[in-house]
């Protein structure tokens, strides 16, 4: 085969403009059948939003596969596995189920029963793992009902785990989205660095996921017009898993030639044989953190582990203090970190400022985290130059006289009237705490509300 990067950049051109062009009927369709449930406790939205978001992105992945199967670079991933077909069907299974969900809410243990029969489905036509690369031990071959297992367990933990961090507007899309492309560069170095055709299927798995993911964000980003639903969140993190077991226990050590020179540099060498054992964990090491704190934290509450609350680590970073759309970013840089992290490290394992950069990075994130626990002040010289929230307030005293009546309260003769009345209407109105989730934009800068002006004007939100 020739070098497919124009192939890939094709396919994934094809899914996201599919996915995007695909989503406006959608919405209009969800908003048709009535697919906008209520506001729920644990909600951070303020109005009722369409879902069935995953049926555009259903639409991104057939459209990507049809497109793939017949480039002349990528043809021949169909004609050598059957993985696409195995991948399609079980796409197709998770998603009928997630689009059931969305209308009727339909009970968890039935999702996670359709959970584990989608990735059955996958099992029978040939997407399994087969055998696993053991640090000290060597290539370990695994029988069929452990091939079996292992899969399930790793296609129920992803689907759930980013269905989890499915909290925020854009933030599982984005998250998805980052991790696919960490994904994306560690298969296609195997399969064009190495020549390894078995991760070529897992290659193409991660172009089609970017594409969905970037065609359905501009419909989801803050504030967003309409939800994934769990027919988008399951399909995506199936197709996610479905990557990851597509290129582990494919690689053959062998055919990297890797076993040359010094017991260190062997060492070294094998690295990218070992990855594939952790890469599946780094890209979803924030919604596997997420999806192991909210069971842990139910069942010592004495809940059922598949009871909704609000202790996510989205509903976390809002009640910190951070905005919206903060929140998503600080969310996106981590993942970002560690899955490109994990790739970067496998690629030059040697290298010291790999793990310095990382480090750096963390330290940047953690700064990040705790931004809202400070608010630094610039000098009185710099007011202008820097946003409202770090400029240094004046004292009484220091104000010009013509403002000190309106800094100690009092009104203006114009104000007597309908302002005086709004301003009492206000006073009434229950202030909310900063960060508090289901208010989508709050921030760190007050309690003010941004829907105060739309209220008065009668507004139906």
């Amino acid at each position: 085969m020739g070098q497919p990067v124009r192939d890939y950049l094709l396919t994934l051109c094809v899914a996201a403009a599919v996915t995007y062009l695909l989503t406006g009927p959608v919405r209009k369709f969800a908003i048709a059948i009535g697919a906008m449930p209520a506001i729920r406790a644990r909600d951070v939205h303020r109005e009722p939003t369409p879902r069935l978001g995953g049926i555009a992105m259903f639409g991104g992945l057939c459209a990507g596969l049809i497109v793939a199967s017949h480039l002349f670079n990528l043809g021949g991933v169909f004609e050598l596995s059957n993985e696409p077909r195995a991948l399609l069907s079980g796409a197709a299974l998770i998603w009928l189920i997630g689009v059931l969900d969305d209308k009727f809410e339909i009970d968890a243990l039935i999702k996670l029963g359709g959970q584990m029969i989608a990735a059955a489905v996958m099992v029978i036509q040939g997407l399994t793992i087969l055998w696993l690369p053991i640090p000290g031990i060597g290539t370990v071959a695994l029988t069929p009902w452990q091939g079996t297992l292992l899969t399930v367990a790793l296609v129920v933990v992803t689907i759930n785990a980013v269905n989890f961090v499915d909290g925020l507007d854009g933030l599982a899309a984005g998250m998805v989205c980052i991790a696919a492309a960490a994904f994306f560069l560690y298969t296609y170095r195997l399969w064009y660095g190495y020549g390894i055709e078995a991760a070529a299927p897992a290659t193409l798995f991660a172009a089609i996921l970017m594409g969905m993911c970037l065609g359905f964000l501009p419909h989801n980003m803050h504030p967003a017009r309409i939800f994934m639903g769990d027919s988008g969140s399951m399909l995506i993190g199936l197709v996610l898993a479905a990557g990851a077991i597509s290129v582990t226990g494919q690689v053959d050590p062998d055919a990297m030639k890797l076993f040359e020179g010094s017991e260190r540099q062997a060492t070294h060498a094998m690295l990218p044989v070992f990855i594939p054992l952790l890469l599946p964990l780094t890209i979803i090491a924030i919604p596997a953190a997420d999806l192991v704190l909210a069971i842990v934290r139910r069942t010592w509450n004495g809940q059922s582990p598949f009871a909704a609350d609000r202790g996510h680590l989205h509903h976390r970073l809002l009640e910190i203090g951070h905005s919206h759309s903060r929140s998503v970013l600080i969310m996106y840089f981590w993942s970002a970190l560690i899955a490109f992290g994990a790739v970067g490290y496998s690629v030059h394992s040697a290298s010291m400022w790999i793990v310095l950069v990382i480090v750096f990075l963390s330290a940047v994130g953690l700064v990040l985290l705790l931004l809202p626990r400070f608010t630094p002040r610039a000098p009185r010289w710099a007011n202008s130059m820097v946003p409202p929230r770090y400029r240094r307030r004046r004292r009484p005293a220091e104000l010009p006289a013509d403002s000190v009546p309106a800094a100690e309260g009092a009104v203006a003769p114009e104000a007597h009237g309908s302002h005086l009345a709004e301003a009492a209407e206000d006073a009434d109105r229950p202030r909310v705490a900063v960060g508090v989730s289901g208010v989508n934009g709050a921030t760190a800068i007050g309690t003010r509300s941004r829907f105060s002006d739309r209220r008065r004007a009668n507004s139906s939100r």
